[in-house]
């Protein structure tokens, strides 16, 4: 018999004690102010199967390049592909970034997504992932950094480290952990929470060699206990 899913209380105070394990170890995350969405957007879009440097370095070529988005949605294609050369997919992130400033100069007759801050949840983040190319996590970024509202975003050490802990089941998807994890986290700690697993996954529980041995969490985590709450053991 596969044992049942913890409830969502129980979830909860384990999120809440990772929480405080982890902002003693890290630290305090700082409030984060709110960057421009459409500024947010494109970054991430570059962002996407690249480092950090790569998308930094490409961004910042884009607009030291292209003074306003005006600009950079009447460029020539070619001339927007070989800027932001540096993030990789060049050929596919440059036309979709155009494709979205064209949609928004059709649909709102400016260049910004401020209009999303009004709109309920669920419409911002459908009209954010009815973009092509921009799923579940790239949605959620814009929407948690830039307009301060509750999504939470769930990235490769976020996924990771996650179902290691147990939080979400061995089995889940990316795209289905977002929903799972927005659930059990309390809203005002989507960002902190965020910021700290990402921190804990990239110090101590990595990919291949996750360092147990210094992990200040071994006895709530699944992958650690050898537990099977899911019927399987979680990787």
């Amino acid at each position: 018999m596969i044992p049942a899913r913890p409830s969502s209380d129980f979830m909860r105070e384990k999120v809440l004690e990772i929480h405080q394990r982890l902002a003693h170890a890290y630290g305090d995350i700082p409030a984060r102010s709110g960057s421009d969405p459409l500024c947010e957007l494109v970054h991430t879009i570059l962002s996407q199967n690249t480092n950090d440097r790569n998308r930094d370095l490409a961004f910042a070529r884009l607009r030291s390049r292209f003074p306003t988005w005006e600009a950079v949605r009447d460029a020539p294609a070619e001339e927007v592909i070989q800027t932001i050369r540096p993030a990789g997919l060049a050929p596919s992130k440059g036309p979709r970034i155009q494709k979205i400033l064209r949609r928004l100069t059709e649909e709102r007759g400016e260049l910004s997504l401020e209009f999303l801050r009004e709109l309920p949840l669920t419409e911002a983040r459908a009209w954010l992932t009815g973009l092509n190319g921009v799923g579940p996590k790239t949605a959620a970024i814009v929407l948690l950094f830039s307009l301060g509202r509750p999504a939470f975003p769930v990235d490769t050490h976020i996924h990771r480290v996650t179902r290691r802990l147990g939080l979400i089941p061995p089995q889940t998807s990316r795209e289905k952990a977002h929903a799972l994890l927005e659930k059990i986290v309390p809203p005002e700690l989507y960002y902190p929470f965020h910021i700290e697993i990402i921190e804990h996954g990239r110090r101590v529980c990595a990919a291949r060699q996750p360092r147990c041995e210094h992990c200040i969490l071994r006895d709530l985590c699944n992958h650690y206990q050898g537990a099977k709450t899911y019927g399987t053991q979680n990787t």
